[in-house]
């Protein structure tokens, strides 16, 4: 799982000091889907919203939202 495990253990220490980040929890949905946790994508994605980032930060995660059920190997190609 590369190294995707030690990358969310940085990211969840990285939210003790800036949890109202939306971009922290933006990358963490991007790992989740990578790792096929589309449930835990969701949530974090969403979470993302939340926090009300800025807009051209929205568009990308809506999008990444929109994908969330495509196989990597074909979102890759897109």
């Amino acid at each position: 799982m590369e190294n995707f495990d030690e990358a969310l253990e940085v990211l969840e220490e990285l939210k003790e000091y800036a949890p109202l980040e939306s971009s922290l929890y933006a990358l963490m949905g991007k790992i989740y889907k990578r790792c096929n946790m589309y449930d835990k994508a969701m949530l974090h994605f969403g979470l993302a919203l939340d926090l009300k980032p800025p807009a051209t930060d929205v568009a990308t995660i809506k999008a990444d939202i929109e994908k969330l059920h495509v196989p990597d190997d074909i979102d890759d190609g897109l």
